[in-house]
């Protein structure tokens, strides 16, 4: 039987434009791209995606509903600002479900998925000592959830990427007590210690490290980042 023959072309991405466009503003919130306060129009994110106004309403009204943007009286849409309050909720809920994803995670990853968590690790690192704060954030966003997506858990990780849509904007404040050296932002960075807890599958230990990592940084802004009052 002849053999059939390959004709070497890839996969079309059959995702719908909208829920790609979603996606996409999602990871920016997520990574900390967009800044508290920050006003955003359909028109000028449609502009930079590439795309017409209607799938970033449609994404922009998933957003509302998960607080993850506020309306504004002229259409537009506002990356909210958090009290301190709402900060220390949302922190609560952190240590809660990323302690309990990276438990279960340490428990699954290994091989290629130690390997990834390894370099985002280490780009994490780079990136802070490079003191660019966009690329910082990108590579924290990109190594956490490399762990919590093997927790094997899709509704957790709905909830932690929930959050985390809250949250992300908020974290551009870390530099605030950095303004001249980010790298020493390393010192309430207890990632290197997260790794090495998961390469031993130790879930406890690694679970304790994130927490203590989400925790350090919690104080960190508390002390240096003046909130709105409530």
């Amino acid at each position: 039987m002849a053999e059939k023959m390959q004709l070497g072309l890839t996969a079309v991405d059959t995702a719908p434009l909208h829920e790609k466009v979603y996606l996409e503003i999602v990871r920016a919130l997520m990574s900390g791209q967009f800044a508290p306060g920050q006003k955003l129009t359909s028109r000028k994110v449609a502009k930079e995606l590439g795309t017409s106004d209607m799938p970033v309403r449609s994404a922009f009204m998933r957003l509302q509903a998960l607080r993850a943007l506020s309306p504004l009286p002229n259409g537009s849409m506002e990356v909210p600002v958090i009290s301190a309050e709402r900060f220390s909720q949302l922190t609560a809920v952190r240590t809660l479900l990323e302690g309990s994803a990276t438990e279960l995670a340490a428990q699954r990853i290994n091989g290629n998925a130690l390997r990834t968590i390894r370099r985002n690790c280490a780009e994490l690192t780079e990136a802070a000592q490079a003191g660019v704060i966009n690329d910082y954030l990108r590579k924290n966003y990109n190594f956490k959830f490399s762990i919590y997506r093997h927790c094997g858990n899709d509704q957790m990780i709905f909830l932690i990427e929930t959050v985390w849509m809250q949250v992300g904007p908020f974290l551009r404040n870390l530099t605030t007590g950095y303004e001249d050296n980010l790298a020493s932002i390393l010192d309430i960075d207890y990632h290197d210690e997260a790794v090495a807890a998961i390469a031993e599958h130790d879930g406890a230990r690694a679970r304790a490290a994130i927490v203590r990592d989400i925790n350090d940084g919690y104080q960190h802004l508390l002390k240096h980042v003046k909130f709105p009052e409530a």
